[in-house]
């Protein structure tokens, strides 16, 4: 069947996304010194050359032969695996913030590939499997990728120990698990994408489409700050880093166990208002959050299973949401998510550069001791700033045409 290869395959594409944000920044901070930043410009750098490259990204995914689609699939599966070893199996062989940006470059640039032909080819699936099918196949690819998610963030926890650090043996299983994925998705490759390009610019003269993107633009950011600042949060902020994983592993168990319960509510009430209750279930969790201090860990575990379960939401909904919109135009689904993505990720670039050095001017030290105002900047952007970006993204939504042939793929 098809749908239990699209949960794997999502696993691996999750495994290569969000815990990089998770653990990279705090890896080369504690591993080379790196200070905060320089891993801010370098990211937001790496970041915009991303969202720049995945509408042509989009554009050459219609264009190729069913063919030339599993190659380029073979190929960025392989780089995708090396980005991955470079940045956490191998010693940095030259300046640590060069040797970063070189191996993001590659396994960013991968994973956009990949995951531009994955949600293509979503497109197709979806409407093959009759009713319901775009929530059906969502429903199997985000509780795969979330199964993904929660490895790789509790892989470098858990393989800690004998070799000193986690993050070498986690980059090598990721390796071997490119291998099975990218056998067993193989044949999927050659199926139809609409590969007949329909151009950026006929996609965006839908206005339900502009605001799609523009919902996926605000809604990316809360998950962005706080995905950057989580352990950051953990260790400084609440005193107790020896929980982070723990932690980390109930936020995306929580998320995949709500994946099912969303989709259920959607065909039900229909996306647009299951959507919005996710997204006030989250302002609900981080609003909490901004309070919280030393040791205050049953309520932030609280949060972390609310918060958790609001981003199952966000991961079944709005990729549902948008594949049914495609489909009702007529749009060329490799260059549709190529603009989703561009979107996506453009708030992940600013992101990068506006957080991570916010904090360092605040005179926040990782691991170190840190004064009053330092801790209170580290609350009001993990906390504060996410809820006011959600009720953004809350505002966008109710602007949307709520009709049956538009929004609702059900």
């Amino acid at each position: 069947m098809i749908l239990p290869r699209y949960a794997v395959y999502s696993a691996l594409l999750a495994a290569a996304g969000l815990p990089i944000y998770i653990h990279g920044p705090k890896f080369f901070v504690d591993t080379y010194g790196v200070d905060l930043g320089d891993i801010g410009v370098a990211l937001l750098l790496l970041r915009l050359i991303d969202v720049l490259q995945d509408p042509f990204f989009g554009r050459l995914a219609s264009r190729l032969s069913p063919s030339g689609r599993q190659l380029g699939a073979i190929v960025a599966a392989f780089g995708m695996a090396s980005g991955m070893l470079g940045l956490f199996h191998f010693v940095a062989p030259i300046e640590p913030i060069i040797w970063m940006s070189l191996c993001l470059f590659l396994l960013f640039s991968s994973f956009s590939f990949l995951s531009i032909l994955f949600y293509a080819r979503g497109v197709m699936e979806g409407a093959k499997l009759g009713a319901n099918g775009h929530v059906r196949l969502a429903g199997w690819r985000e509780a795969g990728g979330l199964i993904g998610i929660s490895f790789a963030t509790m892989a470098p926890f858990l393989f800690a120990g004998k070799s000193g650090s986690g993050f070498g043996a986690f980059s090598l299983i990721f390796a071997v698990f490119v291998v099975f994925a990218a056998w067993i998705m193989h044949s999927i490759w050659r199926g139809p994408i609409r590969s007949v390009g329909t151009g950026f610019g006929t996609i965006l003269s839908d206005i339900e489409i502009r605001k799609l993107l523009a919902l996926a633009f605000v809604n990316s950011a809360p998950i962005a700050v706080t995905s950057s600042l989580f352990l950051f949060f953990v260790s400084d902020r609440l005193g107790t880093p020896q929980l982070a994983g723990p932690l980390l592993l109930g936020f995306f168990i929580a998320a995949a166990l709500a994946v099912p319960i969303w989709s259920r509510a959607a065909i039900r009430f229909g996306t647009v208002p299951t959507l919005a209750a996710g997204m006030v279930l989250s302002v609900a969790a981080f609003g909490w959050a901004y309070n919280l201090g030393s040791e205050d860990i049953f309520a932030f575990t609280i949060v972390c299973f609310a918060s958790g379960a609001a981003l199952g939401a966000d991961m079944t909904l709005l990729p549902a949401i948008f594949s049914n919109r495609i489909k009702e135009i007529g749009a060329s689904g490799s260059e549709a998510f190529g603009l989703w993505n561009f979107a996506a990720k453009l708030t992940l670039a600013i992101s990068a550069a506006s957080v991570l050095p916010l904090l360092d001017a605040a005179g926040f030290v990782p691991g170190g001791i840190n004064e009053p105002e330092a801790l209170a900047r580290l609350s009001l952007l993990y906390a504060a700033l996410p809820c006011l970006l959600k009720l953004i993204a809350i505002s966008i939504l109710f602007s949307f045409q709520r009709n049956k042939r538009g929004l609702d793929p059900i």
